[in-house]
């Protein structure tokens, strides 16, 4: 990445940041740029489904199929980021689609309903309805993976922690790319990286925990699952740029799941920001950080 491409994309991050007070409303209404930045390559194939009661998309690379009749064995369930508050399939189908060709799996992109309107735990009841629909499709657990980013990488963990008190079976790998994982925000990057980071602010995690949780507790390990038992968790990748205030929602996840027996692949990426993945038609960084999730997704899936 050129120092004028990086220079480009802070100055429309912080012209979003800018928008910190603006209302959710209008937050979710600008997302129609970010969009129309991203759009999907034509050969793309996109099928509207019913995931269990949860909308979703079937989103799949030339090649690869999207059900178990059709010969597909494996499959990606994704969720998407935005701070359990906005975001959706629009604002994640490119990398939805970049996955699906790195993996070679199709991707289930979960619309799973955001607070204020559906607070916690509307996401994790959607997220794990998503995944037994999957089982249900056909396709075994261990041929199974689920990655999310920000909010999503979060609600990833969550999900298997869900699953886990449901006894139901794990999949065989997980990839969180930026994860939030502690909505107590008690991270030390949530302060000392703020002058670095050009896309996420503390006042708008806070704004979402609120919108999410209300006054529910924050400590609750399906909402901030960096403080429950990480303890067998199918293997993880962790992917966090070095310039985010979450970089120590990232960190403490590999160490403390680690400590747990878990298999980790915690990746520091260099003067990258949030879910820079997101990016792939204007960054080397993007794409080389997806062609190592699809390797290690692969890798256990396969």
């Amino acid at each position: 990445m050129t120092t004028q491409e990086l220079e480009k994309l802070v100055t429309g991050f912080r012209r979003l940041q800018a928008m910190g007070e603006s209302s959710l409303t209008e937050r979710r209404a600008s997302l129609v740029h970010l969009e129309k930045a991203l759009p999907v390559p034509k050969d793309a194939h996109i099928e509207l489904v019913d995931a269990g009661g949860v909308a979703a998309e079937w989103v799949s690379a030339p090649g690869v199929e999207t059900t178990a009749k059709a010969g597909a064995d494996k499959a990606l369930l994704y969720l998407h980021g935005g701070g359990y508050t906005f975001c959706g399939p629009g604002t994640h189908r490119l990398l939805a689609y970049n996955l699906s060709a790195a993996t070679g799996m199709p991707c289930l992109l979960a619309d799973y309903r955001l607070a204020p309107e559906h607070p916690y735990p509307a996401a994790v009841e959607d997220a794990v309805a998503a995944y037994g629909w999957l089982l249900a499709q056909g396709f075994p657990a261990d041929r199974l993976a689920v990655a999310g980013d920000s909010a999503g990488g979060g609600l990833a963990l969550a999900t298997m922690l869900r699953l886990q008190q449901l006894d139901h079976p794990l999949p065989a790998a997980i990839a969180c790319l930026s994860p939030w994982t502690d909505l107590t925000m008690t991270g030390a990057s949530i302060t000392s990286k703020v002058a670095d980071d050009p896309l996420v602010e503390p006042s708008s995690l806070e704004r979402c925990a609120s919108w999410y949780l209300g006054d529910g507790d924050r400590a609750d390990p399906l909402a901030s699952p960096l403080l429950g038992d990480l303890g067998g968790l199918p293997p993880l990748l962790i992917q966090v740029g070095s310039e985010e205030i979450l970089l120590d929602d990232a960190s403490r996840l590999a160490a403390r799941a680690q400590a747990a027996g878990v298999t980790v692949d915690y990746q520091c990426w260099d003067q990258m920001f949030h879910v820079w993945q997101l990016y792939a038609p204007m960054l080397s960084e993007s794409r080389d950080a997806i062609a190592s999730i699809g390797e290690f997704l692969g890798q256990h899936v396969d």
